[in-house]
């Protein structure tokens, strides 16, 4: 019998030095790579399949490279859920791949879905312009019959109903490479809002769509049974989600006793039923995209979903039920001013979430946004690698570049004070303070050191760099740096999906 092995990579980034961003301990598993290792069965048409799941921020050795070398059998490299800032190292981890005999290379993920690739295609690498369930397969049969086609699910970015696997949880080894043994699954996808800036609207679409919840029950019992801590529902609006009050009910009949985090929009405001079901369920953390206290500036963006006066109402509610919120931040939007930053700042200490993050406005591409700023020459930056929501890469009206790194990281001393800490104390059940004082050590830690304290672990580890790439890259794409791209348009078919959201926003 025949074999292809495949090796399914989540790529790293390279860093503003240059290097490959690698840490002892990652803060949680990547939730990508095991969704797509759950898709490969050990044999398809005769033919054994040898699977590799390989995590790059954690990856404190090279010896992995080793694994991207042809050997004699057909292998196959999956560049999974590849970012916009993780595009480059992609390109580099393909090009190092084909030049050492490997001989299929894809690269799927966010950046290929939703940005223009065409001037990579015919050399030798291959991209995934849609959901893995309708093509993983496709491809596995290509490897095994000899040659992938340049180009995969091109005008069809996502399905009209998913059809998930079971998720195949992490080994107990990979488990061990981070700080949270935690794994994320997907029971939906899609965000029926349109906020300018949002990625996710471009890469799951805006119609929310759900797998059965059999199939979420049974990759919660995987995930106890492998030694699994903690479950990260990775739907971008879990309130939004019309199967998850049953989805937590069932939880709570069968006794699945996870501690689990969600994420949810501000209209969760208006759900104190649900907050009961999620902390009964078992819910110890619930992740809102506040964004901004301006009503103005949300309405610009296009969030005209968020309330402010609301956002304290989470807050309360959710504490009341043991539930920590953190609260996402963006500073640098076109309407903000230094004045206007520093109010914002007031106002979230002032309501007490019990955590924080904060991101620089960044012009994500493929996202409308990215399309506008461009349009308008508002972009300076010419190297993907920075387009992280860490560093400024566009022109401000009202606020200098480096004034906004500088805010960001003022942002966290802020917040996690040692007035708040004091707070914290006070406040918090010992479950909630537990989180509550790793998460302020390390954030005080971390903009101490100018690091974004969501960079992906700790203990940083410099082992390779870009230019220790460069010959390979220029030699397979002819290129020393990735231009900025042109965003996909959707075809008819995903615009049709789309129209269904509507209904789903309110």
């Amino acid at each position: 019998m025949s074999k292809l092995r495949v090796l399914i990579l989540k790529p790293s980034k390279y860093d503003p030095s240059g290097h490959v961003q690698r840490f002892r301990r990652g803060f949680m598993p990547n939730a990508t790579i095991p969704y797509l290792r759950s898709m490969t069965p050990p044999e398809l048409e005769g033919h054994t399949i040898e699977t590799h799941v390989i995590d790059e921020y954690v990856q404190t050795d090279l010896s992995y490279l080793r694994l991207l070398r042809g050997e004699e059998y057909p292998t196959l490299l999956a560049l999974a859920g590849v970012q916009s800032h993780q595009f480059q190292r992609s390109l580099d981890l393909a090009a190092f791949a084909l030049h050492h005999g490997v001989e299929h290379c894809v690269i799927g993920g966010p950046h290929p879905m939703t940005c223009d690739t065409s001037m990579f295609h015919g050399r030798g690498v291959s991209f995934a312009l849609s959901e893995a369930e309708t093509i993983w397969s496709s491809i596995l049969k290509d490897a095994l019959n000899g040659g992938l086609r340049p180009v995969y699910g091109e005008g069809h970015r996502w399905q009209a109903e998913l059809d998930a696997p079971v998720l195949q949880p992490p080994s107990p080894t990979d488990l061990r490479r981070y700080i949270v043994p935690m794994l994320g699954i997907y029971p939906a996808r899609g965000c029926p809002f349109t906020c300018n800036f949002c990625s996710v609207i471009k890469i799951a679409g805006r119609a929310i769509r759900s797998q059965d919840i059999e199939v979420t029950l049974a990759g919660l019992r995987a995930a106890k049974a492998a030694g699994v801590k903690y479950i990260m529902f990775t739907s971008d609006n879990f309130n939004k989600y019309a199967d998850g009050p049953k989805l937590l009910e069932a939880m709570i009949a069968e006794k699945i006793q996870f501690p689990f985090f969600v994420q949810c929009d501000t209209q969760i405001a208006k759900q104190e039923e649900f907050i009961d079901l999620l902390a009964r369920a078992g819910c110890f953390q619930v992740f809102v995209g506040v964004e901004s206290f301006n009503r103005k500036t949300l309405l610009a963006a296009h969030k005209a979903h968020n309330y402010p006066q609301l956002y304290e109402n989470i807050v309360k509610m959710c504490r009341s039920r043991g539930i920590i919120t953190h609260f996402s931040n963006i500073v640098g939007f076109p309407e903000d001013t230094e004045k206007g930053i520093d109010e914002h700042l007031r106002e979230l200490i002032a309501i007490a979430p019990d955590a924080a993050s904060f991101y620089i406005l960044t012009p994500i591409p493929g996202t409308q946004q990215y399309d506008d700023f461009l349009a308008e020459g508002r972009i300076f930056e010419a190297n993907l690698d920075r387009f992280d929501g860490t560093n400024a890469v566009w022109h401000h009206d009202a606020l200098d570049w480096r004034q906004l790194q500088d805010t960001l990281f003022d942002c966290y001393r802020r917040f996690y004070s040692a007035p708040q800490f004091y707070r914290l104390l006070h406040r918090s059940k010992p479950r909630e303070m537990a989180h509550g004082v790793a998460l302020y050590l390390f954030s005080r830690f971390a903009a101490f050191r100018r690091m974004h304290p969501m960079s992906g672990g700790i203990g940083r580890v410099f082992r390779d760099r870009s230019t220790d790439y460069l010959y390979l890259r220029r030699k397979r794409f002819g290129i020393s740096l990735a231009p900025l791209p042109a965003s996909l348009q959707l075809s008819s078919h995903d615009a049709a999906l789309n129209s269904r959201a509507n209904a789903q926003a309110v």
